[in-house]
């Protein structure tokens, strides 16, 4: 079983309602790191939506990018390859201060998908982690028998013990958006959201349920305005 880690009794929790683009939340959470690291101001889970786009992490491969002029492609300075973000996707970015959580990288991947796990059991839907995969993976049944489809990513930058990006939610995003891409690099497996599951929720249903699943795993927040605004 894996041991949640020590909460800050501090952490912040703020939805944005309308999309943000990728360069203004890049922005807002190096800004937001940098205040951490200083004590200048807590942790943070930010939620929010982008416009479709295609971001490219630290491993990224250039074979991996099928249609480069499909969508605007980012390079985004996480750990982990190619992925696609755009409405109906639910992010969260993760600001934690590893520091206080015995900077165990493993142990928060660790969390953060059993947080994942814990959101899809809301609306009865078994996710399940699969060894060289992170993430979140849901099985089903197809013509040719069980397919393994991904429902949810995770992607982190840790620098100078501080967390930034972290995990992407498929809720009703328009899934043919992912064919410019192999999706974090993994071949042969498709992707699926809830509403391609037959869970038609909305997003604040979503909104809910990540929040009690992440004070579960992590601890309890409380909420804030949305950090690039200022407003709630």
């Amino acid at each position: 079983m894996t041991k949640r880690l020590e909460n800050s009794g501090d952490i912040e929790w703020a939805i944005r309602d309308d999309l943000i683009s990728y360069p203004t939340a890049l922005d807002v959470m190096a800004k937001r790191a940098d205040d951490i690291r200083a004590h200048r101001a807590s942790e943070l889970i930010w939620l929010i939506e982008h416009p479709a786009l295609y971001t490219a992490g630290t491993s990224s491969k250039a074979t991996d990018l099928i249609e480069p002029t499909y969508l605007p492609v980012f390079q985004s300075g996480r750990g982990g390859q190619y992925t696609y973000h755009g409405p109906g996707q639910r992010i969260a970015y993760v600001m934690l201060d590893l520091q206080k959580r015995g900077n165990d990288v493993r142990a928060l991947i660790s969390n953060l998908e059993l947080w994942l796990a814990d959101t899809l059991d809301a609306f009865n839907i078994k996710g399940q982690s699969k060894p060289g995969r992170i993430g979140m993976w849901v099985q089903r049944n197809g013509k040719h028998g069980d397919l393994e489809q991904k429902i949810a990513a995770i992607g982190l930058r840790v620098s100078q013990g501080v967390t930034t990006h972290g995990i992407s939610f498929n809720v009703d995003p328009d899934l043919t958006h992912y064919r410019g891409i192999v999706p974090c690099g993994i071949q042969n497996y498709g992707v699926t959201s809830l509403a391609d599951l037959g869970r038609p929720v909305t997003m604040t249903d979503v909104d809910i349920a990540l929040r009690a699943s992440f004070e579960e795993n992590f601890g309890r927040t409380h909420s804030v305005a949305d950090p690039a605004t200022g407003r709630n």
